[in-house]
């Protein structure tokens, strides 16, 4: 997959079944030899289906490409230098072109964000948060590194660097699967069995997969060949001048600008992880990139700048924040464990939280929730002080059991279920209830007497 600027969006690209004539010298032989020339550490093969990649990002779409010029040394410093910190493939920083087109703020269909299209979970194992104020998939000095952490484990757990970056895309369980659909018959020159190559399982992996790695090979070809195929020096994208600035108070951009006489839109440029156009109070300090000019203005009026800019639009934020679909500001998260007859209301009214809520804090699709699956649960104040009360109702409920004819009883209270009852009593199921009472349904009235062990 690609990101297109034009779009906003994905565009998945499928090979042509004939290969269209590219001018110039251009012949397969003339690309292999290319590929081979500048081949490093990462494959480059030479097939079909890579060089009608090149001839997309030469020929059928040049403006991309000319994009990407522009383009490519606002970021390629940074990922050389952390390339080289975890000793990794300096090729590997053409990946992102693939990735976001080096947008740091790209966002594709199924949420993946930022220079290297981290996804949620994937971003918070590798150490980027994300709340309603800022999302560290878009810092692109912190995705990077994490960037890099993620394709050096994937190339510890395969050990070749084309299924590292089919399992990037796909992630490493796909390509486990191909690997195994895919058989174990070769054999290596001393009898052992070899190891799958991309192209071995190339049939058996996601068809955007199948198409990820050939993209990666014909970006690299292209961008080392701009001349070849008269693609000619346009400038380049720049970002302002800029120094940094370490604020603990919140901060608003457009207060902050207007005082400094800079613009929303260069503090956007360098910072753009923030999603509000403003910073939270933070007890740790924030580093915030600000235009040059600004930090020099800054140097002679600094408190009264920042005292503004930390009090301006504070409380409409706030209310903003509180109330937006999905917020977890001001809120502690706490991991609720599902229990057999949960269902995704009845643990969000316990909670004082929304079903939607809980559905975008936990990236869920559907209302479906199994037993044991761990829930996170952004709560407030007032939330968790009914659950505390719930928990101590439901202890002294538990309480009112007593033996009959040598069985336990328990007698139903207000407002109980079969689900609720089960809480109470270890070991005790929804299933047990109705067996040792014969119920057919889960209909049961207060007072009515269940048997619940022996």
């Amino acid at each position: 997959m690609m990101y297109k600027e034009d779009t906003a969006d994905y565009v998945y690209f499928y090979l042509p079944t004939e290969l269209e004539y590219v001018p110039g010298d251009d012949h397969p032989a003339v690309i292999s030899d290319r590929l081979h020339c500048i081949q490093k550490k990462i494959p480059l093969v030479y097939n079909d289906k890579i060089h009608a990649f090149i001839n997309y990002f030469t020929v059928k779409d040049r403006e991309y490409t000319k994009l990407m010029m522009r383009r490519k040394n606002l970021y390629f410093p940074l990922f050389e230098k952390y390339l080289a910190k975890y000793n990794l493939p300096d090729e590997l920083k053409y990946l992102s072109i693939i990735e976001s087109g080096l947008n740091p703020r790209a966002t594709s269909r199924v949420r993946a964000v930022g220079l290297w299209q981290f996804m949620s979970a994937t971003g918070k194992f590798y150490g980027l948060r994300h709340d309603w104020y800022i999302d560290e998939r878009m810092d692109p000095e912190k995705a990077t590194d994490a960037a890099c952490r993620f394709l050096r484990d994937l190339y510890r757990m395969f050990n070749d660097w084309e299924l590292a970056l089919a399992a990037y895309n796909t992630g490493p369980g796909n390509v486990k699967r191909a690997i195994r659909k895919s058989g174990y018959t070769n054999k290596n020159p001393e009898g052992g069995m070899s190891q799958k190559t991309f192209w071995d399982i190339y049939q058996h992996l996601p068809r955007e997969t199948r198409s990820y790695v050939p993209q990666f090979v014909a970006i690299i070809y292209t961008m080392n060949y701009l001349d070849e195929h008269n693609f000619y020096d346009e400038g380049e994208e720049r970002l302002v001048r800029h120094d940094t600035l370490h604020v603990n108070k919140f901060l608003n951009f457009e207060t902050f600008a207007n005082l400094t006489g800079t613009c929303v839109e260069d503090l956007q440029k360098l910072n753009p992880a923030i999603q509000r156009n403003a910073i939270p109070e933070t007890a740790k300090a924030f580093t915030l990139l600000v235009p040059q000019t600004a930090k020099e203005v800054l140097a002679k009026n600094r408190y009264a700048i920042l005292d503004s800019a930390s009090k301006i639009g504070k409380k409409e934020i706030e209310l903003l924040a509180k109330a937006s679909e999905g917020s977890t500001y001001g809120r502690d998260r706490i991991v609720y464990k599902v229990k057999s007859g949960d269902v995704l209301g009845s643990i969000a009214m316990r909670h004082k939280v929304t079903v939607t809520d809980l559905k975008k804090w936990n990236n869920l699709r559907s209302n479906n929730i199994r037993v044991g699956q761990r829930l996170n649960i952004w709560t407030t104040q007032s939330g968790r002080s009914t659950v505390l009360a719930s928990t101590k109702s439901s202890s002294s409920k538990s309480a009112s059991t007593h033996k009959v004819n040598g069985k336990k009883t328990y007698v139903v209270q207000p407002g109980d279920t079969l689900w609720e009852i089960t809480r109470k009593f270890e070991g005790l199921t929804i299933d047990k209830i109705k067996s040792m009472n014969k119920l057919d349904n889960n209909k049961i009235q207060p007072g009515q007497k269940l048997v619940i062990g022996m």
